[in-house]
C-alpha cells in the first residue's frame, strides 16, 4: 500500500509541469459544470440567468472557457507525464496515442534477412505495426564485424547494429553515434561504435542474444532483433568452376558464379525463439536483400527454412531493384527466384513485390564500373511458383560511403506491403470498432 501511494505521489515531485495542468483540469471541469447547470436553468445556477440579461451570455462564456480550458490542461498533461517517463520524447500525444494503440494492434511480421536490405524495410515497417520480428543473419567476416570475430570471439555484430537503430524510437539522433566510426592509428580505428556497444554488452550479461536485447532497451525500439543462430559459423561457397571459397567477405569479391552455398560447421541449432517468431506469424518477409550473403545464409540454418514453409503465416518475397556483382551479375527477376528455390519452396509464398519504377539514366552511370543493373523484369502471373506479382514504385535513394545509392524506399515499401497483404488487411478490420 505505501508503495502504491509513493508512485501517485512521484507524480506530485516538483519539476514534473503536473500539478498545474490538473489544477486548471479541475477549474476547467468545474467552469464546465456550472455553465452547464445555468444553461439548463438548473436552480443552482438560476441565479446567473434569471436576475441579469446577461447571465446567458456569462454562461456561454463560461462554457467555451471550460472547454477550451479542458482540452489544453489533458493534451499538457499526457505531454507532462510522458516526458516524465521517456524525458526525450516531444511528440504530440495523438502521435503517442496511435502509436501505442494502433500500432501495437497491428499484424505480427517476421523480416527475414540482413545487410542494408533488412534495415531499410524495418525502418519503413515500424510505422505500420510494432509487432515485428527481425531475423538477421550472423555470417558477417568483413570490415569491423570480422575484426571483432577474430580478436574476441563473437558473432558479428554489424547487421544485428543496423536492424537495432532502424527500428529505435528516435533512429536519426541515435544513429549519428551508433554508427560513428573510430579514427586513427590504434586498434580502434575502423570499429563502429555501435559495434563496440554490443561487443561489451556480451561480455557484461554473458551472451549476444542478452546483448541485443540490452541496447534494444537502451533505444526502445519498436519490434525485436534476433540472430538466426548463435553458432559461430561460416559461409562457404562452391562456384561453377569447382572452387570452394570460405566467409561472406571472400564469397561476395569473386566475380565467378555461385554454385551452391552451405554452413562451413555442422550441426548449427536455430535461435530458439526464431522458430517460436515465425510459427506465431500473421506475415513473413523474405528480402530485400544480397542473395547469397543476406537471405540465404538465414536459410542454410537447419530448422529455420523449413518452419518459413510450414508456418500458417502469409509469406511474400520483396525483389531487389539491383543485382550485385560477383554474386548475381547479369540475373533477372526470374534468375533471383530460380536460385533462391534451391533453398526454400517458393510455392508455400503468396507474393513478390516488384519494382515499377526505373532509376533514372544519370544514377545508372554510376553502377556500370561495377557491373550492377536493375534486374530484368520477366516475371509473369503464371510463374512455376504460383506467386503474385505486385508491381508498384518502390525506388528511393540513400547516401552511402561518400555517393548516391539505389534503395528501396523504406515507406513506399511499407505502404505497399501494409496495402497489399491480407495479413495487414485483417489487422485494420479487427481494430476497427
Amino acid at each position: 500500500m505505501r508503495t502504491r501511494i509513493r508512485n501517485i505521489l512521484r507524480w506530485l515531485y516538483p519539476g514534473m509541469r503536473v500539478k498545474r495542468w490538473i489544477l486548471l483540469l479541475v477549474v476547467s471541469l468545474a467552469a464546465l459544470v456550472f455553465a452547464l447547470y445555468g444553461i439548463l436553468g438548473v436552480d443552482a445556477a438560476r441565479s446567473l440567468r434569471d436576475p441579469y440579461p446577461q447571465g446567458l451570455a456569462i454562461n456561454l462564456l463560461l462554457w467555451v472557457l471550460g472547454g477550451a480550458g479542458t482540452i489544453v490542461s489533458l493534451t499538457c498533461l499526457v505531454r507532462s507525464i510522458a516526458r516524465g517517463v521517456a524525458p526525450d520524447v516531444r511528440m504530440k500525444p495523438s502521435t503517442m496515442i496511435y502509436r501505442t494503440r494502433v500500432l501495437e494492434k497491428g499484424p505480427r511480421v517476421v523480416a527475414v534477412g540482413g545487410g542494408t536490405g533488412l534495415s531499410t524495410l524495418l525502418r519503413g515497417l515500424k510505422e505500420e505495426t510494432t509487432n515485428l520480428t527481425a531475423v538477421v543473419t550472423v555470417m558477417d567476416d568483413g570490415g569491423s564485424s570480422g575484426r571483432l570475430r577474430q580478436e574476441i570471439d563473437m558473432l558479428p555484430p554489424g547487421d544485428v547494429r543496423n536492424c537495432i537503430l532502424a527500428l529505435a524510437e528516435d533512429e536519426s539522433r541515435m544513429s549519428d553515434y551508433f554508427q560513428y566510426r573510430f579514427t586513427g592509428p590504434s586498434e580502434l580505428a575502423g570499429h563502429s561504435l555501435g559495434n563496440l556497444v554490443i561487443a561489451g554488452l556480451e561480455q557484461a550479461t554473458g551472451g549476444f542474444d542478452r546483448a541485443i536485447e540490452a541496447m534494444s532497451d537502451f533505444l526502445s525500439i519498436r519490434g525485436r532483433v534476433l540472430p538466426a543462430t548463435l553458432a559461430k559459423t561460416h559461409l562457404r561457397a562452391t562456384l561453377d568452376d569447382g572452387t570452394v571459397i570460405e566467409g561472406e567477405a571472400a564469397i561476395s569479391e569473386d566475380p565467378r558464379a555461385i554454385e551452391r552455398m552451405e554452413l562451413s560447421t555442422s550441426p548449427v541449432e536455430p535461435y530458439h525463439a526464431v522458430l517460436e517468431a515465425i510459427g506465431e506469424a500473421d506475415l513473413i518477409i523474405l528480402g530485400p536483400g544480397s542473395l547469397y550473403t543476406s537471405i540465404v545464409p538465414n536459410l542454410l540454418v537447419p530448422g529455420i527454412a523449413r518452419a518459413i514453409e510450414q508456418a500458417r503465416a502469409e509469406k511474400v518475397l520483396v525483389a531487389n531493384l539491383m543485382t550485385q556483382p560477383g554474386e548475381t551479375t547479369g540475373f533477372s527477376l526470374r534468375d533471383h527466384l530460380k536460385a533462391l528455390s534451391s533453398y526454400i519452396a517458393l510455392a508455400r509464398f503468396d507474393a513478390v513485390f516488384v519494382n515499377s519504377q526505373p532509376p533514372a539514366g544519370e544514377i545508372l552511370t554510376h553502377y556500370e564500373d561495377e557491373a550492377a543493373e536493375p534486374p530484368r523484369d520477366d516475371l509473369d502471373d503464371g510463374n512455376e511458383y504460383g506467386l503474385a506479382i505486385i508491381r508498384t514504385d518502390l525506388l528511393g535513394f540513400a547516401h552511402w560511403a561518400g555517393k548516391e545509392t539505389i534503395k528501396h524506399d523504406p515507406r513506399k515499401l511499407a505502404r505497399a506491403i501494409a496495402k497489399e497483404t491480407a495479413a495487414f488487411s485483417a489487422a485494420r478490420r479487427t481494430s476497427t470498432p
